[in-house]
């Protein structure tokens, strides 16, 4: 009986089970085919593609396996198919990055590192316990720290690397105070165990508020939530732009994954039944929610009104990234399955926009050798192509229709009203136009000022127009048909673990 238990389990632990051997695999490949790293480039594809496979057919399961340690649940489904998705796109960003295929003697660590950040992410997706929550972000940390800093020829990788570790190194051990703190109090690693002990006793409101605080920081960093964002401008500009575009969607959805299920399993009141569909309320109306909402706001205005003076790409887009962890922690505030369905729904829509975004800038990059916005003056005559599809990303970053990002920040919107949180869309909203200001001045590079005599036409392979169609169509067609999406992500709400 026992031995039968043991292989269920671990028939529904094998996505991170094949992500786990294609570690070891491409580390011994790269040994082996050292002189042809794009060999063990195609066994880290297949193997990805092999567990999003797997994660996709345990669509439908609600399970806890290895005694509560992990949920196999349509909720972690839905953001390991994200990660495994987001994991593939950055592989092919990779064979034509500069950046990447310059370090030819170090592919192998390069592939299999962002193989070990993909089954850390799958981990962050499903954990509930404690101590598994800590080990899957410290998998995903380590493994972006060494990314951080790989390409060791740039004067500011280095930089990047050494501060992500510092500020990581200090969120970790906050967080672990604060997790100590919680287990002081109730006793228990386990969510559901964690929920139970706080229903059963009362337990002192002052540590419940100070544990609760010192974990939100460790969350705070993997989501590059204003005030511990402080790493986020200088590692998206000092890494590679394929590990900035990674760390800039899957390790920011793996963050809310993680934070969400920890919030919503430990402190939804079970008790509580007259409510609104799809509603829930906190154990003794302890309002965590409001210490996630001044992070919202703070999040959103800072990201915006410091993107407006950048000029470097990858720093206007960290801090546009960092605007948008802000908008999309308003529908985790909410306490209603409404609000993390929005979420769900603006991460797809995210995936396409900011992913495109980024190859865009990673392309010109590569072609003239700079990230400045200077170098995309003209850019839509010299690239046509480029430049168009650029200015579909930065619209539906904006959130302007009938792009993606309309939808999802649409949905969002509408969670926030409908919980009648309406100062929080007001803030919204106006954070929107600002950041309208930021994406228009680098339309206005692309079509309204003249290219520089020297940059001359801006050619791009055939493989590389067609990674960058894959990423402008889904752009566009989600704004425009998007029910499979909501579906899919109202589907994906339910967690295990809520008795």
């Amino acid at each position: 009986m026992f031995v039968q238990q043991v292989i269920l389990q671990l028939s529904h632990f094998l996505p991170e089970t094949v992500l786990a051997s294609t570690f070891c695999i491409a580390i011994v490949a790269g040994l082996i085919f050292r002189n042809h790293p794009r060999v063990i480039g195609w066994i880290a594809v297949a193997g990805v593609a092999a567990s999003l496979v797997l994660v996709l057919r345990q669509a439908g399961l609600s399970e806890e396996i290895f005694t509560g340690m992990i949920a196999v649940d349509p909720f972690a489904v839905f953001f390991k198919s994200l990660a495994a998705v987001c994991s593939l796109i950055i592989f092919l960003f990779s064979i034509y990055s500069s950046e990447v295929q310059t370090t030819l003697k170090r592919m192998a660590e390069y592939y299999a590192l962002l193989i070990a950040m993909t089954l850390g992410m799958f981990l962050m997706a499903g954990a509930t316990n404690l101590l598994m929550m800590v080990l899957a972000m410290e998998l995903v940390s380590l493994s972006s720290y060494l990314l951080a800093g790989y390409t060791k020829e740039a004067p500011d990788s280095s930089e990047a690397s050494l501060k992500y570790i510092i500020y990581g190194a200090v969120s970790s051990g906050v967080m672990l105070y604060g997790i100590s703190i919680l287990f002081g109090l109730t006793g228990a690693m386990n969510y559901a165990g964690i929920n139970h002990a706080l229903a059963v006793s009362a337990p002192n409101s002052t540590a419940l508020l100070l544990a609760v605080i010192f974990i939100t920081v460790g969350f705070g960093f993997k989501i590059s939530a204003v005030p511990f964002h402080f790493w986020t401008p200088d590692v998206y500009e000092g890494a590679p732009i394929t590990i900035t575009a990674f760390l800039s969607v899957a390790s920011k959805a793996a963050g809310f994954a993680m934070m969400m299920r920890f919030f919503k399993i430990i402190f939804i009141d079970t008790s509580v039944l007259a409510l609104p569909s799809g509603m829930w309320v906190s154990l003794y109306h302890f309002e965590w929610n409001k210490i996630l909402v001044i992070l919202s706001v703070l999040t959103m205005t800072l990201g915006n009104l410091v993107a407006v003076w950048q000029d470097n790409l990858k720093r206007l887009l960290a801090y546009s990234s960092i605007a948008h962890a802000g908008y999309m922690l308003m529908g985790v505030v909410l306490l209603s399955d409404k609000g993390i369905a929005a979420v769900l729904i603006y991460f797809v829509m995210y995936l396409f926009m900011n992913l495109g975004a980024f190859y865009v800038v990673m392309l010109v990059a590569n072609k003239t050798g700079s990230e400045d916005i200077s170098a995309y003056r003209g850019l839509g005559r010299r690239s046509p192509i480029i430049g168009v599809s650029m200015a579909l990303f930065l619209i539906s970053l904006t959130g302007l229709p009938p792009s993606a990002g309309f939808i999802g920040k649409f949905y969002l919107f509408v969670a926030v009203l409908d919980a009648r949180w309406i100062w929080l869309a007001v803030i919204g909203a106006v954070n929107s136009v600002i950041s309208l200001y930021y994406y228009a001045r680098v339309l206005r590079y692309m079509f309204l000022r003249e290219a520089d005599a020297q940059l001359g036409e801006l050619k791009i392979f055939r493989a590389e127009a067609l990674i960058l169609l894959a990423l402008a169509i889904p752009t566009l067609l989600f704004g425009l048909y998007f029910a499979p999406i909501v579906d899919i992500a109202n589907a994906s709400v339910h967690m295990v673990g809520l008795h």
